[in-house]
């Protein structure tokens, strides 16, 4: 059998070479794994085929306009790992064979009608919608969304490789069954918690993907078909559709200028889920007293609380000294939930939960049916993180922008949008605004939209959403503090456009008592 023979050096054209790295991106990942990834992906789906030869690295940093090395260490590297072979004065040839493209026959559906199927049907729900692709538009208000220029990257990676080494590789590298990883769930409780006067035992707190996760075990735990359940109206989108999907006792509670009201209607729940320290999505800050309040009622009346404190810890004005309602908790009757998305990063996907231990140990065996445990790499990262004091000297340098991006858009409403009343609760990284009668907030906002501006329409925040027609949410989480009132600019015409034209008969909810109470700040 004869040897097979190498590709000749010319079978791929320079043209070629550059198609195959054309999106080489300078700006983006480190150029070595670039091009890494790019080989890999052409052997992997057999543009590139067993023995072709490659350029030499002097043409192909010629072809890339980078430097030499940079292609001799991908190279290097790719030859150790398997998918490169170089030969002793011809050059650097492939040496892997990939799994190539399926030619097989296409799948058919045998099924046909999946959707008589479905036990439940969340796609039916309405769901908050941000675009994907926020990060090409100049002007993101977005709310839950990070500015990259805030990340503390170089800390990040500090944290990150003091979790790589192979003695803490070893540590978090197992199957932790149902457990957390206890140098976070000790971070937690020496660093995190005591900011918002929480002192909690190990067997007090379980590790989350996220606060989604925390709330979506939490409603499974303590929602039944007969459970009667209490959500704020307007409130957190994705919690009414899972209680709507647990329960059909479902009802919105009353608010005002500070929050949920413990009125009769709280009072006839089970359950409620509140977000007293900035009410979402209207920012109110609960007072203390009203907290009290809260808190007499739910004993009175046996109501569990979960407190949903999604913004903790990012605020350096006044509202940081309210204690949270956890803390001023005496029977246990508080369920506390937190996350690091918005003060950190939303796609770390790390929360938690604060329970007495009977909850808890019933929340490790739902989660353990879900998914076992969060991914512990991530847990003992964050937790070096915090351990090394990146956690606070981030929370004051974030608190402070945020701060001044605030006080830069309050001082900008008022002559720009005029006929909207604007609302925001100390410390909130979002404005919640309401237009005049008429104003339809989805079609601004895909105005604005087009106009390079993004901000989020308010009727999804409503469990009617007409009742929300009029308002939207302006976040600063996300968009640079140079960029806001170039923004602030460009979005004024559209707003005013859209509040002088109505394009549907005005709607009067004054007969809401929720509505109304809300909207007189």
């Amino acid at each position: 059998m004869k040897a097979s023979k190498p590709t000749s050096p010319n079978s791929l054209t320079d043209v070629t070479w550059r198609r195959l790295f054309g999106a080489l991106d300078k700006d983006g990942q480190a150029l070595n794994l670039q091009i890494r990834r790019m080989i890999v992906h052409a052997i992997e789906t057999g543009v590139l085929n067993r023995n072709t030869r490659l350029p030499s690295t002097r043409q192909l940093a010629g072809l890339l306009g980078i430097a030499r090395n940079t292609v001799t260490a991908a190279y290097q590297l790719l030859i150790d790992e398997g998918f490169l072979v170089a030969k002793e004065r011809s050059g650097i040839f492939v040496a892997a064979c990939g799994v190539g493209h399926a030619t097989g026959k296409e799948h058919t559906d045998a099924l046909g009608d999946w959707q008589s199927r479905f036990a439940i049907k969340p796609s039916a729900m309405a769901h908050i919608s941000k675009p994907r692709d926020w990060l090409d538009y100049p002007y993101p208000f977005l709310f839950g969304q990070y500015d990259p220029a805030l990340f503390p990257t170089n800390n990040w990676r500090e944290a990150v490789r003091a979790a790589s080494s192979v003695k803490e590789i070893q540590g978090w590298a197992g199957d932790m069954i149902d457990d957390d990883d206890p140098d976070l769930v000790e971070q937690l409780r020496a660093q995190v918690l005591p900011r918002r006067g929480i002192f909690a035992g190990s067997g007090e707190i379980i590790v989350t993907i996220g606060s989604q996760q925390a709330l979506s075990m939490l409603v499974q735990l303590l929602v039944g078909p007969k459970t009667a359940a209490g959500v704020e109206d307007p409130g957190y989108p994705d919690v009414r559709n899972m209680m709507r999907l647990a329960t059909s006792d479902i009802l919105g509670l009353t608010l005002d200028k500070h929050g949920v009201v413990p009125d009769e209607r709280f009072e006839s729940r089970d359950v409620a889920f509140l977000t007293v320290s900035h009410q979402c999505p209207t920012t109110a800050v609960m007072p203390v007293d009203r907290r009290r309040l809260l808190l007499e009622t739910a004993r009175r009346s046996d109501v569990l609380i979960v407190e949903d404190d999604y913004e903790a810890d990012l605020s350096v004005e006044s509202d940081g000294d309210i204690p949270s309602l956890k803390s001023l908790d005496t029977q246990g009757r508080v369920i506390y939930v937190g996350s690091f998305s918005k003060v950190l990063a939303p796609g770390l996907r790390v929360g938690y939960i604060v329970a007495p231990p009977p909850v808890i140990d019933e929340l490790r065996v739902l989660r353990r049916l879900m998914l076992r445990h969060p991914p512990t790499n991530n847990q003992r990262a964050l937790a070096n993180f915090i351990a090394l004091g990146h956690y606070r000297q981030h929370l004051s340098r974030t608190g402070t922008v945020m701060l001044e991006r605030a006080r830069l858009i309050a001082s900008l409403l008022p002559d720009l949008i005029p006929s909207c009343k604007v609302l925001r609760g100390e410390g909130a990284t979002s404005f919640w605004i309401e237009g005049p009668p008429g104003f339809d907030c989805r079609r601004m906002a895909e105005a604005a939209r087009e106009a390079g501006v993004l901000v989020e329409a308010g009727e999804i925040f409503f469990a009617d959403p007409a009742e929300g027609h009029r308002h939207f949410r302006l976040g600063f989480g996300s968009i640079a503090t140079h960029r806001i009132e170039a923004g602030l600019l460009r979005l004024a015409p559209v707003v005013k456009a859209f509040a002088c034209r109505p394009t549907a008969p005005a709607r009067h909810f004054a007969g809401s008592a929720r509505v109304a109470a809300m909207t007189a700040l």
